[in-house]
């Protein structure tokens, strides 16, 4: 396991220090720049966002969608799970995306033997001192890499629950704050099963959006021969923004309107994923809080200061997927979530977008 950047070390009594409320999903006055409330204007937010996504691509040549993926993660502070075969780029988009971000970062790799205690930090006794004395763990970080975490047993996944949720580390009845903005960048093999532990649908559902890299295309694929045969992009990566802007933009991102209609696409959207008989567990409450997040940050990379239903629809597959279980049967017909999920956008009626 290895960690860079420097640990906050904020302590408070659990009783003492619960996590911030979130902004209402209804209170969305007119979106402005520095002179009027705290934040940024939404022509910065697409500027910076292009900026990251410039940076990122330098290291994931041909594969625009899931640069895009990662920043709706990001603004819509959530957390991502990237998903696919060996050798095609999970840990490289994960690097790329904090690198390109001037803020503390850590990267933890997942084996059987990693223990909670390992992320989360753990009490330690100090003997000149003769007390306990609280170690923070690599999860005191704004972006956590989380390489291969299917590798690491139940237990170990588990300890990024509460961190996930809630954005706070309890240990030993003590609360510890985490930094902001925090954004936890999962990747894990779904071919190697061998050695792995299945991620819980608890833990999977802490996940804003699964992403697959998927292989590059000929011309891709040649372009990156060209370009990182010889070096390593990482090395030349520098940072285009800083902590406290990005989370200036998501202050931003959370005043983006959301319409009744858009808001009811949305309800509608993962209330159909429990009818569908080929899903023996459907999307939660929090999917639909986490979609309705989602399409806030779409918008806001287009500059938008309201969100429209192809928002909804652009980032409804990454978020909903992978917190579907398929039925035996469709299992057994090889159906995959993602496909239902497109099948349900072709199949709901779209409401028309309201600009009030």
């Amino acid at each position: 396991m290895t960690t860079t950047g420097s640990w906050p070390m904020p302590a408070a009594r659990a009783d003492e220090h619960r996590p911030a409320a979130r902004a209402d999903e209804k209170a969305a006055g007119p979106l402005r720049g520095p002179d009027g409330f705290p934040g940024v204007g939404l022509g910065e937010v697409a500027e910076l966002a292009h900026r990251v996504a410039a940076n990122v691509s330098r290291v994931l040549v041909g594969k625009p969608d899931v640069v895009r993926v990662a920043l709706v993660t990001l603004l819509a502070e959530g957390h991502l799970l990237v998903e696919d075969v060996p050798g095609v780029g999970k840990t490289s988009l994960a690097k790329a995306l904090a690198l390109s971000i001037d803020c503390s970062v850590s990267r933890v790799q997942f084996t059987p033997d990693l223990l909670p205690g390992d992320i989360t930090g753990m009490s330690i006794y100090n003997r000149q001192t003769e007390e306990f004395e609280f170690r923070p763990g690599p999860v005191f970080a704004n972006v956590v890499i989380a390489d291969e975490i299917n590798r690491a047993s139940p237990k170990t996944q588990s300890a990024l629950l509460e961190c996930m949720a809630e954005h706070q580390v309890t240990v030993d009845g003590v609360t510890y704050r985490l930094a902001s903005p925090f954004l936890v960048v999962a990747t894990q093999n779904p071919i190697e099963m061998d050695g792995t532990y299945p991620l819980p649908e608890a833990q999977r559902d802490r996940f804003t959006a699964r992403v697959s890299v998927g292989y590059p295309d000929p011309a891709a694929e040649l372009t990156m021969l060209d370009e990182h045969a010889a070096a390593d992009p990482l090395e030349q990566l520098r940072p285009v923004a800083d902590a406290p802007t990005v989370q200036a933009v998501i202050e931003t991102v959370r005043r983006i309107r959301v319409g009744p209609e858009v808001r009811q696409y949305c309800v509608d959207l993962v209330t159909a994923t429990r009818r569908l008989p080929e899903l023996r567990l459907g999307a939660s409450p929090r999917a639909t809080l986490q979609l309705v997040r989602a399409a806030r940050a779409q918008a806001a990379l287009h500059g938008r200061g309201f969100v429209v239903p192809d928002d909804v629809r652009a980032v409804a597959v990454p978020v909903l997927a992978h917190r579907l279980l398929l039925a035996p049967d469709a299992r057994a017909a090889r159906r995959s979530t993602a496909e239902l999920v497109h099948g349900l956008l072709t199949r709901l009626p779209v409401p028309a977008p309201v600009r009030s």
